[in-house]
């Protein structure tokens, strides 16, 4: 019998800088830190939780090596792609120019401060994903 799992639950990114990180990710990006919520500084911080819906996304303090290269690469859903975009280029994120890799998908590249890659994606109505 095959093995069925669930859900992707959980995404850990290990970091090296978690006080920048969590700035990155709470004040840039505007995810809401679930654990531990309502600190100033996470910069002792070993384990810091994201809600980002069905699938937190946990940093984990201690990476060192090569950094952004082993990384996974997120992506997170936008409504409006462009508008998005310009919010991201304006707070000073480095994005790519918006492209489709697939009918009724526009996706935007861009990095964090540590060179992990992310992605905004915007999917037209009845297309996957």
């Amino acid at each position: 019998m095959p093995l069925q799992l669930g859900p992707l639950h959980e995404l850990i990114l290990y970091v090296a800088d978690m006080q920048a990180q969590v700035g990155f990710y709470r004040d840039t990006l505007g995810l809401e830190v679930s654990y531990p919520a309502g600190l100033d500084d996470y910069s002792d911080q070993y384990w810091v939780v994201f809600n980002t819906g069905q699938c937190s996304l946990a940093l984990h303090a201690g990476g060192e090596k090569r950094l952004g290269e082993d990384a996974p690469k997120f992506v997170f859903k936008v409504e409006e792609i462009a508008s998005c975009r310009e919010e991201l280029i304006g707070a000073g994120v480095l994005m790519s120019e918006i492209h489709s890799p697939a009918p009724g998908v526009q996706v935007c590249d861009g990095r964090d401060p540590e060179g992990n890659a992310f992605s905004i994606e915007s999917v037209t109505p009845n297309h996957h994903n």
